[in-house]
């Protein structure tokens, strides 16, 4: 009856098409008649899949190191080739350079030996390079091997020892050259100079009515100043050195010298006088002056003439050999353009080769793997094929599991559906299994439900209680809270007022120490007044010494007074006057003398009252002392009450933060506690939720044994049937599963539909 509900399902399934239908068998085979099994590669194709890649992999690896090897020695080549190539014209511009340099050298121009040296170095070290191996324009030039080439750089260093040592000719005679072109350039300043005074000395000679033989020399003066000036510019500018034309020279600066001398001193060789005319004269000694300077560059010109002549022959030798040098080198770099051409074309070819070696490597390591994976689809499709008849043959022996019969055991073979029967088998005993302990635990859960109701009775009327205590705590709580608030304000009053006592102490010591700074002051200022009234005692007794000093002084002008009186009387009419005046001084002495009583009175008064008044002020120094003493002790009181005061202040201060931190603590309890409150109100509402829970749990029991009670093979049917579903679905496919029955006999179709579509869900 199942099986026959199972083949209505799968023909009631979306999709489902009988006249399509084909067996699985003939989509197997035409599938494996598709894969053809590729051909094998002749000599490798014996060999393992393994060892073929080795090889071919072995192979491809050697062929691209020989290309790139190849590819490298054409590089290397092509580098040198043109380095040596560009080496042999820079060789061409410098015998070129060399023979120009050596020209304005010998001409005595300083630009040309830079040149020279230059040239010397640079050629000698690029045919070094080239003959020896070497380093040119950065690139490594191996040594010439080939026997042309050898041959034609041996040519070229002959040829080059020959130019270089005429260079180096030129180079050891810079100085000389040198000297040969100021020498020049001092005569070609002078001789225009010299070839106007000259004329002008002729000329002043002939106005002043000198004698055809002076006017004769003087003339000669100028044409000699010419000929030295065109012969020296010969010698200069010639490519060799004329031994007549120094030697012309050289007579025609000694002929001009005895000319100007025999005109300024007068010359009997030459039979003329000296010139008389002071104009002509001038003329003369300027133009002596002047050829000084001539002169010495004539000199240094035939002082040099030898080594001009070395460094003349040596130019010449540049200059004849550096077109020969130049077509050699032109020789030269035709060799290098040309003689790598092969060379080139063998490694190029050759890396050519390699690479198409490799590539023939790679398309056959190509083609294996892609045998490789054919012959793997082969092997695949076969086992495909031996696996689906297996699944058939588990399905046929899985009919009557689907009709709810847990008592089915399916077949073990060595098939893959080996492990897909024996797990069936374990999940069908598994189930018996669980049926069983279905059935005790309900009874265990009736149980438990039963006690757990009861004890969850009795835990919410335990709450419910709890909930009550809460209650009255959180009350007492808060009246305790409020009791320390109170104490907390009159904790912060009472130190407010310590801290007023504390002030008013404070300002108590402060008061007093001022009062015992005063006294201090005082008692100073009295020590200083009683010193100064000793002070003036002790001069008002000096002046009592004094005083008695004016009163001896005056008892002795009395005695004089009397004296001379006395001495008056006795000399008659002529010490008249002077009595008068002895008189006069006697009053004046006895008035002296009762002012000196009363300043005596007066100064005993200002002793006796200096005294009363030092003694005063002792009494009232002592009475300052005492006076600060007692402000001490007032000011010790004070501090010892300021100390006490602030000590109270502070002890009611931490008091006064206890209270407030207790305040705190008990506002935080009085919250907690309405948390608990809360909670345990919640507990009550949750154990009321857990009794509900409880009884429906209890009721759930009741309904699961029921079920358990009648239930005898559908849900073992329906398990065995999801986890074989789930064994085929993972090893094939669901979706593959369905495809693959298309064309199926209908009961074929319908279970593996079914049991395909059992495991999707």
């Amino acid at each position: 009856m199942p099986t026959t509900q199972v083949k209505m399902a799968a023909q009631n399934a979306p999709g489902y098409d009988p006249l399509a239908s084909v067996s699985i068998m003939e989509q197997l085979r035409s599938a494996s008649q598709a894969i053809k099994v590729p051909r094998k590669i002749p000599v490798l194709g014996s060999m393992p899949v393994v060892k073929q890649f080795q090889v071919l992999g072995t192979l491809l690896a050697m062929f691209l190191v020989f290309a790139a090897f190849m590819v490298f020695l054409e590089n290397r080549q092509s580098s040198q080739t043109s380095a040596a190539a560009s080496t042999a014209t820079e060789m061409q511009m410098l015998s070129q350079r060399l023979a120009r340099g050596s020209a304005l050298a010998s001409q005595g121009q300083a630009a040309g030996f830079p040149a020279v040296e230059d040239s010397r170095e640079r050629f000698r070290s690029n045919l070094d390079a080239l003959l020896n191996g070497g380093t040119v324009r950065g690139v490594r030039v191996d040594v010439a091997q080939e026997p042309a080439l050898v041959e034609l750089l041996n040519a070229v260093k002959a040829r080059w020892e020959r130019v270089d040592a005429a260079a180096e000719r030129v180079t050891a005679n810079q100085q000389s050259l040198v000297a040969l072109a100021k020498g020049l350039e001092s005569i070609n300043q002078a001789n225009a100079g010299l070839l106007d005074l000259a004329q002008q000395a002729a000329q002043q000679i002939g106005a002043a009515g000198g004698s055809l033989r002076e006017i004769d020399y003087a003339n000669q003066l100028a044409v000699l100043s010419q000929r030295i000036a065109k012969n020296a510019n010969a010698l200069a500018s010639s490519d060799e050195i004329d031994p007549e034309v120094a030697f012309l020279m050289g007579k025609d600066t000694g002929a001009f010298r005895d000319i100007l001398n025999g005109l300024l001193r007068g010359s009997d060789t030459l039979r003329i006088a000296a010139i008389r005319n002071d104009d002509a004269r001038a003329t003369l000694a300027e133009l002596a002056k002047r050829f000084a300077t001539y002169d010495a560059g004539v000199s240094a010109i035939l002082q040099n003439m030898q080594r001009l002549t070395i460094a003349k022959q040596a130019a010449r030798a540049i200059n004849v050999e550096a077109e020969p040098l130049l077509n050699d080198t032109v020789k030269l770099s035709q060799v290098y353009e040309g003689g790598a051409g092969f060379a080139r074309t063998f490694t190029l070819w050759a890396a050519i080769v390699f690479a198409l070696l490799a590539l023939v490597c790679l398309v056959l390591l190509g083609k294996v793997f892609l045998d490789d994976a054919r012959m793997r689809a082969f092997e695949s499709e076969n086992e495909n094929k031996r696996n689906q008849e297996a699944i058939l043959r588990l399905l046929n022996e899985m009919g009557n599991l689907a009709d709810g019969d847990l008592t089915v055991q399916a077949s073990v073979t060595e098939d893959v559906t080996g492990a897909i029967a024996d797990s069936i088998n374990f999940t069908i005993e598994e189930l018996r299994t669980l049926v069983r302990g279905i059935n005790s635990a309900t009874d265990q859960v009736a149980r438990a439900t039963q006690e757990t109701q009861s004890i969850s009775n009795r835990l919410f009327e335990a709450s419910q209680r709890q909930n009550r205590e809460i209650q009255q705590a959180s009350a007492s709580v808060l009246q305790m809270a409020q009791s320390i608030s109170e104490v907390a304000q009159n904790a912060s009053q009472s130190a407010k007022v310590a801290q007023q006592a504390l002030g008013a102490a404070e300002k108590g010591g402060q008061a007093v120490q001022n009062q015992i700074s005063g006294m201090n002051e005082i008692r100073t200022q009295i020590q200083d007044t009683s010193k100064r009234i000793k002070r003036l005692g002790e001069s008002s007794l000096e002046i009592g010494e004094i005083v008695e000093l004016i009163s001896d002084i005056t008892e002795q002008t009395n005695v004089l007074a009397l004296n001379a009186a006395i001495q008056a009387a006795s000399a008659g009419e002529a010490g008249r006057g002077f009595t008068v005046v002895a008189e006069e001084v006697q009053r004046l002495a006895e008035r002296s003398g009762e002012a000196t009583k009363q300043i005596e009175a007066i100064v005993k008064t200002i002793q006796a009252d200096t005294q009363d008044a030092v003694a005063a002020m002792e009494k009232s120094t002592v009475g300052v002392v005492e006076g600060a003493k007692l402000s001490d002790a007032a000011g010790q009181a004070l501090t010892e009450i300021q100390s006490v005061s602030r000590e109270l202040a502070e002890l009611i201060g931490r008091i006064s933060a206890q209270t407030q931190m207790q305040s705190t603590s008990v506002t935080d309890v009085t919250r907690g506690m309405q948390g608990i409150l809360k909670i345990t109100e919640e507990t009550t509402e949750g154990t009321k939720q857990t009794n509900v829970s409880i009884g429906q749990l209890t009721k759930l029991a009741a309904d699961l044994r029921s079920s358990v009670a009648g239930f005898r093979g559908r849900m073992q049917a329906a398990a065995g049937a999801a986890s074989t579903g789930r064994a085929i679905g993972g090893g094939f496919g669901i979706d593959g599963c369905r495809m693959s029955t298309t064309g199926l006999g209908q009961d074929w179709r319908a279970s593996c539909w079914w049991v395909c579509g059992f495991a999707d869900s």
